[in-house]
């Protein structure tokens, strides 16, 4: 029997099988809300028999996008225009879950065919803030976020949290990661500051903490709450392995249920060491150190290297991104070649 193609069940939700569609921004919404790209790119997925569906990163504030083309969940019209997309991938027995995000010092930026770097405020940019006044490499300076700023930002994961269970979402994923607001607020890289969220491990942890204690308590007990981090920084003084661990642990504590593991992406300067798999040992040891379900993600594309990540223990589950853009029937695919029986959809048995 395929340890991929097992069934993992995380509080009242079971997903059919471990092989995960990870979270990739297609940058083609309007006013953060999604197209018909969206429909058609989040169903093929779901007519190829993805484990689960993850959204692109959806800002959970306006001003929280990356790009302006980026989408959201920031407002009932936004949920509304994503609940058929939902809808669909239920309908074929695909769970789907949203990707909550806030960019932060990283947000108005170009789509990367269109440019690069911050967006200009006379060509739809906005003004971005950040834990402190640091800029991302050439970006522009953020300002410094104020207590109601972090208040503000806090608020918007709950409301969007909320919005995803209205719609039908499976669970939800806090993206921590990537240089984003919430890793920028965990890395002393990007955190000089001198408050309650700021300086100590335990302060720079604060933000993260708050928001998962806080989307929690309005995430049905049910439902599993997921995060994504960047298990290091990839620099020299940075954010690192041992303090995602502690992460972890008091994430998991506060009711986390598993953790998405990638890297990277808070400051220009890093140095990743790229190869297949190259991520896993990270998902592996913080499954063992912190007690949390992990799943791994970056340069899986095999599905007898799936296999082996999830039989071995290194880690619950695995993430596809561009192998899924290349292939969205890779679950089938794999299926049949490690031997497990995953139902075609009717219209596509002839195949």
């Amino acid at each position: 029997m395929s340890a991929l193609f097992e069934s993992l069940t995380l509080r009242g939700t079971t997903f059919p099988h471990r092989a995960w569609v990870s979270p990739m921004c297609q940058y083609s919404a309007v006013d953060g809300l999604p197209q018909p790209w969206h429909r058609a790119h989040y169903g093929s997925f779901a007519i190829g028999r993805a484990g689960l569906v993850i959204s692109e990163a959806s800002a959970v504030v306006a001003e929280g996008r990356i790009t302006p083309e980026d989408a959201g969940i920031w407002s009932d019209a936004h949920a509304e225009a994503w609940e058929p997309i939902v809808a669909f991938s239920h309908e074929q027995g695909v769970p789907f879950a949203f990707q909550l995000a806030h960019a932060g010092r990283k947000a108005s930026t170009y789509a990367p065919w269109r440019g690069h770097g911050s967006v200009p405020l006379d060509t739809g940019g906005w003004a971005t803030a950040a834990p402190s006044a640091s800029a991302f490499g050439d970006y522009a300076v953020p300002a410094a976020m104020t207590l109601d700023d972090i208040a503000h930002a806090h608020d918007g994961f709950v409301a969007a949290a909320v919005r995803a269970h209205d719609i039908g979402a499976d669970a939800v994923e806090l993206h921590f990661a990537h240089g984003y607001l919430a890793h920028e607020f965990l890395s002393p890289l990007s955190n000089q500051r001198d408050d309650s969220y700021g300086g100590s491990l335990e302060n720079r942890m604060r933000f993260a903490l708050e928001v998962v204690e806080s989307v929690r308590r309005v995430w049905p007990d049910e439902k599993p709450l997921l995060m994504r981090v960047s298990a290091t920084d990839w620099v020299d003084g940075g954010w690192d392995v041992d303090s995602t661990i502690e992460l972890a642990r008091r994430a998991h504590a506060l009711g986390v249920d598993l953790v998405d593991v990638s890297s990277a992406g808070n400051d220009p300067r890093q140095q990743v060491q790229v190869g297949p798999g190259y991520q896993v040992p990270f998902a592996a040891r913080i499954r063992a150190e912190a007690g949390v379900a992990t799943a791994a993600v970056g340069l899986i594309t095999e599905a007898r290297q799936a296999e082996q990540i999830v039989a071995t223990g290194q880690a619950d589950a695995v993430l596809l991104g561009r192998e899924m853009l290349r292939d969205p029937h890779w679950s089938l695919s794999a299926a049949h070649e490690l031997g497990a029986d995953l139902a075609w959809p009717d219209q596509y048995l002839r195949a």
